[in-house]
């Protein structure tokens, strides 16, 4: 798990004002960084074309050339005259070594993007864009210098982006690079450290990125155990009972001692799941809303879902309805929701009577759980996405470990089993969060098939055996 950050700044500002190191020593290492990833990952004589900005992220890249120069066949292009003090005296320094100094963009078998770092917050003029759009026409292993040029500082993405393979981040993880929209552009992102350890340069942060070191799969050290000692997953099937379905093959696979699916109509389900048209009396945890509809009457859901103590997973359907949102206002509940985008627009407009479009919730998904969290601080808020923002108690985890395996009807309905089979097992909101969403994703992850192949039970075979696979 690593700190993120909305901006660098204040934390570079600490390194010159409390460490004595200066602008100069920071940028030598930022550079450092990207030399050291191109050394490890390319052969010396390697061609490497670095296009280098006006400013500080400019001088990054003209340091890389400097420091690749002679062990590399290194070509810098300047396309636009430098500003920034630090840009000007690093240019003048590769031009006394003798780097090369090109005209044109050209071809190169590693690219490197150093026109804007952090802090964009303009539309990129023409000729910027025509040089953007000559380097993504190069068919290269494309690294960008701390932000892929094109990505604001609000993480949105602009009309025309560097779309690189690798992001070698300075200092610091920073939100920017967790949006949605970003995910195909940044590509891997990897840390750079700038001369210090992360301890120094880092300073207090509430939100965290989530690693697939972080995953704890539910334990059975224990060996004098019953079915009851694993919890009672209780899951409601609705209309579209192939969800709850699901949901609950998920819940047992993840380790719930008993899983029950509370029907009004017969179905059949695996042998392995019971049914029953009330929620047991011994059930240790809900989940509502996949496929539900209509299904349930009112006396019902007050009775076993609006009244009841349990801890509960709400999902998809349980957004249309102001009954069952009502649950969101119980303080002293386990309570994790999991919309996604459209779901959560719907969610938010019963909630507060604001209407918003699911293309403003993606341009601003860190600002919006922050407001959801603001009015519902004891709520595990968990919205979908390419990267999953996890929130409760103003702690924010981002995790980006998804992928477009997920991208198919009942990949939701699994995570509402994991999620419920894990509060059923005693963990609290946010744990159960937290792991079941690591779960999903790593299993997604491990799935060999075909990239649009996967079915929600293939994935539950892969979460069957993610203790092999780790």
């Amino acid at each position: 798990m690593q700190k993120v950050f909305e901006s660098c700044y204040a934390l570079d500002k600490k390194c010159y004002e409390q460490y004595g190191l200066t602008e100069d020593i920071l940028m030598e290492h930022a550079a450092s960084g990207i030399a050291d990833y191109i050394r490890k990952h390319f052969r010396q004589g390697t061609s490497v074309f670095i296009t280098a900005g006006v400013g500080n992220n400019g001088a990054d890249g003209i340091v890389l050339a400097r420091q690749l120069h002679g062990d590399y066949d290194v070509k810098l292009y300047v396309p636009f005259e430098v500003r920034s003090v630090m840009a000007k005296l690093q240019l003048e320094r590769a031009m006394k070594l003798g780097v090369k100094r090109v005209d044109v963009v050209s071809e190169a078998e590693v690219v490197v993007d150093a026109l804007f770092g952090a802090g964009l917050n303009k539309p990129l003029n023409e000729e910027t864009q025509h040089i953007i759009h000559q380097l993504g026409a190069l068919k290269a292993h494309k690294i960008a210098c701390d932000v892929p040029t094109g990505v604001s500082d609000e993480g949105l993405l602009l009309p025309l982006a560097f779309q690189a393979d690798v992001t070698l981040t300075m200092g610091a993880y920073k939100e920017a690079l967790y949006l949605d929209a970003c995910k195909d552009v940044v590509g891997e992102v990897v840390r750079v450290d700038l001369g210090l350890s992360s301890l120094f340069y880092e300073g207090e942060s509430q939100t965290c990125l989530l690693e697939a070191s972080d995953l704890k799969l539910p334990s059975r050290t224990e060996q004098s155990t019953h079915k009851g000692s694993f919890g009672h997953a209780a899951v409601f099937c609705g209309e579209k009972e192939g969800a709850g379905i699901i949901a609950g093959m998920a819940a047992a696979t993840f380790g719930a001692g008993l899983t029950t699916l509370v029907v009004h109509d017969k179905i059949s389900p695996p042998a392995y799941l019971m049914h029953a048209t009330v929620v047991p009396g011994n059930a240790s945890a809900l989940a509502i809303g996949m496929g539900l509809g209509c299904h349930f009457e009112s006396e019902f859901l007050q009775k076993y879902v609006v009244k009841s103590h349990l801890p509960i997973v709400l999902d998809a359907d349980s957004f249309h309805s102001e009954e069952i949102l009502s649950v969101l206002e119980q303080k002293d509940r386990e309570i994790v929701i999991t919309p996604h985008p459209k779901e959560f627009v719907v969610m938010w407009k019963i909630l507060t009577g604001e209407q918003l479009t699911v293309t403003q919730v993606q341009a601003k998904r860190f600002e919006m759980v922050r407001k959801f969290n603001a009015k519902y601080p004891h709520v595990t808020l968990l919205l979908k996405g390419a990267n999953t923002l996890i929130m409760q108690e103003e702690r924010l985890y981002i995790n980006p470990l998804g992928c477009s395996k997920l991208s198919k009807g009942g990949s939701g309905d699994v995570l509402s089993g994991l999620i419920v089979s894990l509060l059923a097992q005693g963990y609290t909101a946010i744990d159960a969060a937290i792991q079941g969403s690591l779960a999903l994703v790593i299993a997604a992850n491990h799935y060999r098939g075909s990239s649009y192949a996967m079915l929600s039970t293939d994935l539950i075979e892969q979460i069957s055996l993610l203790e092999v696979n780790n």
